[in-house]
């Protein structure tokens, strides 16, 4: 199982830059941007990977609502250049609260969109021409997008119920999850896609797991301040749906918590699991947050 770690995305860019450097000394596979409400995830992987050598480079996730397909294809394009091509792209679908209550969207048959914005993101990546015409997504490219010396990316979506997991192992590389714990990844999500991509005559696809972890002596006031950090998530209908097929209430109750064996030990119940990538979200003070980074990079 390959370690990551999410990028701490509210300092300032040469922190950033001097974070994910950290972690690639360290010798992490990979630091991930998320897409909230700060940094273009895309762009600050460009800026860091044109930097900071060494490190796999991942978006965890890029709402596909907010970007075209060709959009969202250049923009790929352009940090795998600027990366050396480090890049996987994670995408996902956000939520109706997001996508039609901020942005004014129609969030009607998420999966239906997903299905056609696949249909000409992935040929776009691949450098081919696209002349998509869907229900509700149209592409169209007249010449193949250049980049040079941008390989593909491999795709990654954010999928937890069937339906997506069935889509992400029939057309991409594989799916990232979020708030989803160490049962139902066991349980649901590595079989749902695995079986999909294996009817669809894929490779095993990547499964890709981020929670809260945090190496603490005190559990107690970890747990306090994880379910504070992330109380919005069991308010989500897509994440209390993951807790609530692990029988959580709480990020808490799904977070990776306790003492350096303790955190090792569930890291390797997770791979034992079927996840192939852990994209850990460290939590807690300076000393805690510290210990945490150690005990992930001597899993590397």
């Amino acid at each position: 199982m390959r370690i990551g770690a999410l990028i701490d995305i509210d300092k300032p860019l040469d922190q950033v830059v001097e974070q994910v450097g950290g972690l690639a000394r360290q010798g992490f596979a990979s630091a991930w941007a998320v897409q909230i409400f700060g940094y273009d995830a895309l762009t600050l992987l460009a800026t860091v990977g044109a930097q900071v050598p060494g490190i796999g480079l991942g978006t965890g996730v890029v709402p596909v609502y907010s970007r075209h397909p060709q959009v969202m294809a250049q923009q790929a394009l352009t940090v795998q250049a600027a990366s050396g091509g480090r890049l996987t792209l994670g995408i996902g679908m956000s939520h109706q609260v997001v996508v039609e209550g901020l942005w004014g969207l129609s969030y009607e048959r998420p999966a239906r969109y997903l299905r056609e914005y696949l249909a000409a993101l992935l040929p776009m990546l691949r450098g081919e021409v696209v002349d998509s015409h869907g229900e509700v997504v149209t592409s169209v490219t007249y010449a193949p997008l250049e980049v040079p010396g941008a390989e593909p990316p491999p795709v990654m979506i954010a999928a937890l119920g069937p339906v997506l997991l069935k889509l992400a192992g029939q057309v991409a590389t594989g799916t990232v999850t979020w708030m989803t714990g160490i049962k139902t990844i066991e349980e649901h999500v590595a079989p749902t896609i695995t079986a999909a991509a294996r009817e669809a005559g894929r490779p095993a696809p990547r499964v890709g797991v981020s929670l809260p972890v945090t190496v603490t002596s005190d559990p107690d006031r970890a747990r306090e301040r994880i379910d504070k950090a992330f109380a919005i998530y069991p308010t989500l209908p897509s994440y209390k749906a993951m807790l609530d097929r692990e029988g959580a209430s709480a990020p808490s109750d799904v977070a990776i918590i306790g003492s350096e064996q303790e955190v090792t030990s569930k890291l390797s119940r997770l791979a034992d699991a079927g996840a192939t990538d852990f994209v850990a979200s460290i939590v807690g003070g300076d000393d805690e947050r510290a210990a945490t980074q150690e005990v992930l990079a001597s899993t590397v």
